[in-house]
């Protein structure tokens, strides 16, 4: 299955960018995984969205091709990053290539709530007329003491971590061939 992700920290160093490295690697058997680059698109704007420049044509291409879209999110200042809302007022605009694509959203961040605001923002845009975008309810991944969960090399090394992501990852693949999400 063709996964896009965006992750929505675009911090070298990202504990979000680590656990997105980490599902790309370990379930390479039973996805592939792209990340989608939403650092260099520029601001939205009105007056070149029917024109846009070849960074947002490749990333909607990129979206428009995969299956479903991974969104791996920090959370700054109890919602999600501005780049974030940047990538998906693209992608809501001309083509519309997330009407319908079915999401999944996780992420983590050093507090002890996993970034559960940011993705309750995020599901909220997500249903917005110009996405609406299915995704599986109770599937939830929320990663708190993300500092604590990875070792100085970058790996995910908290078991209870890794097995509730292969749950859920699981219950994703099951929810998908199932074609529950086009009801």
């Amino acid at each position: 299955m063709k996964i896009a992700a965006i992750i929505g920290s675009l911090r070298k160093d990202s504990f979000n960018m680590k656990l997105g490295q980490f599902m790309k690697e370990h379930f390479k058997n039973k996805l592939e995984i792209e990340f989608v680059k939403i650092g260099e698109l520029p601001f939205f704007n009105q007056d070149i969205e029917m024109d846009p420049p070849e960074s947002v044509r490749s990333f909607k291409h990129t979206i428009d091709m995969a299956d479903a879209v991974l969104w791996i999110t920090p959370e700054y200042n109890y919602s999600i990053p501005g780049v974030t809302k940047n990538a998906i007022d693209w992608l809501s605009r001309g083509d519309k290539v997330m009407k319908g694509k079915p999401s999944w959203i996780i992420g983590s961040s050093m507090g002890f709530l996993g970034s559960v605001r940011a993705q309750l923002h995020l599901r909220e845009i997500l249903f917005s007329p110009n996405i609406a975008s299915p995704f599986f309810a109770g599937n939830e991944v929320y990663i708190g003491t993300a500092h604590d969960k990875f070792n100085k090399q970058g790996e995910l090394i908290h078991e209870p971590t890794i097995r509730f992501l292969e749950t859920v990852t699981d219950n994703f693949l099951e929810w998908m061939e199932s074609g529950a999400w086009r009801v």
